[in-house]
């Protein structure tokens, strides 16, 4: 059996070097937003040469959408509890967790006006983060309905959008923190509406 040696003069992408970019680009969003964010500034803060940046992404919205969606799928979850509760109530906590990250939450409502304005970065958030992410929680509804704990014709789609909606309107529109209690309350909320 061969060995594959990397090619004489082809880049070698180092995993600290990657870590350190992205950790960058993290910082740099939840500083100070996508429009002021530059190549320059995340390799500044990096410790890397621009070059480093073009090795990886071909441009700064690439590199962008490349970190969130790593950042944003790297916080998805399919729980198995067994229970259509237990999976809810998880994957509310990991979705709060996600949008309540003490840098990502500073990041998130920026995302969401840049996808407004922008089509290129609205159709990257679907396919890339939403799509991905919806795609490992619809497990939980599907494993409800081969237990016999939901309907058989529940509407999937609706289904993802609630618990989630709900999270989405009090931390990000709202701006009101979430309570002791309150992932119950909204798991409670949403399994019962299934349930009718």
């Amino acid at each position: 059996m061969t060995t594959r040696r990397t090619p004489t003069g082809a880049a070698v992408l180092q995993p600290d070097v990657t870590y350190a970019i992205t950790e960058a680009v993290i910082d740099e969003l939840a500083d100070h937003g996508f429009g002021r964010l530059s190549m320059e500034a995340v390799s500044k803060r990096a410790g890397v040469g621009k070059s480093a940046l073009y090795r990886r992404w071909r441009s700064k919205d690439e590199m962008i959408g490349a970190v969130i969606a790593e950042f944003s799928l790297a916080r998805a979850v399919d729980p198995d509890t067994g229970s259509l509760r237990g999976d809810i109530r998880a994957t509310l906590e990991a979705l709060y967790g996600w949008i309540a990250h003490p840098r990502f939450s500073r990041i998130f409502p920026g995302l969401i006006a840049e996808a407004r304005q922008n089509p290129a970065m609205a159709e990257f958030a679907r396919e890339a983060i939403g799509g991905p992410r919806r795609a490992i929680n619809r497990a939980v509804f599907t494993r409800a309905i081969e237990r016999g704990e939901i309907p058989a014709d529940t509407d999937i789609e609706m289904a993802l959008d609630m618990g989630a909606g709900i999270v989405y309107w009090r931390l990000i529109v709202r701006g009101i923190p979430a309570e002791e209690g309150y992932l119950d309350q909204v798991t409670d909320l949403v399994v019962r509406a299934l349930r009718a």
